[in-house]
């Protein structure tokens, strides 16, 4: 059986990689997309319609409310750990109906097929994400 990698890696390495600053902004950095969506749909409201109305969804305000709700409320959860696990499996179901609305690739031809193609694995790498997330704070012992 191999040696855990924080006995292999140099103690700075694992400091560095251990440090909660690190981790909070690896957290800001997978949420980005959602808050950023978030904040520009709350800003341009009948953008956000608009955006509904584009990939078919009705009805498009209430559907455009919740989205912005999902995306700032379950982002800001994950951030500040409040129900860390909860956002983080909210953002994870939000980005697989969201993933299979608007990257259809499989009803597309190239080359339009491809770029669609990467951006629907992209997702679900983020799905992934906050998977981990998710899986990581239920794991993790009761904060003191």
């Amino acid at each position: 059986m191999n040696a855990p990698a924080s006995s292999r890696a140099p103690r700075w390495f694992v400091n560095l990689f251990a440090a909660r600053w690190l981790h909070w902004v690896a957290l800001l950095a997978i949420c980005s997309a959602y808050l950023q969506g978030g904040l520009v749909k709350l800003l341009n409201f009948p953008g956000a319609i608009a955006e509904m109305q584009h990939f078919g969804l009705a009805p498009a305000t209430p559907l455009a409310i919740m989205t912005i709700a999902v995306e700032l409320g379950a982002g800001l959860m994950i951030l500040i750990g409040w129900w860390r696990w909860l956002g983080a499996l909210i953002l994870a179901a939000f980005t697989i109906g969201a993933t299979f609305v608007a990257n259809r690739f499989w009803e597309m031809q190239p080359p339009e097929q491809m770029m669609v193609m990467n951006a629907f694995f992209e997702h679900l790498g983020l799905v992934g994400a906050f998977v981990l997330i998710a899986w990581h704070d239920l794991r993790a012992p009761a904060a003191a």
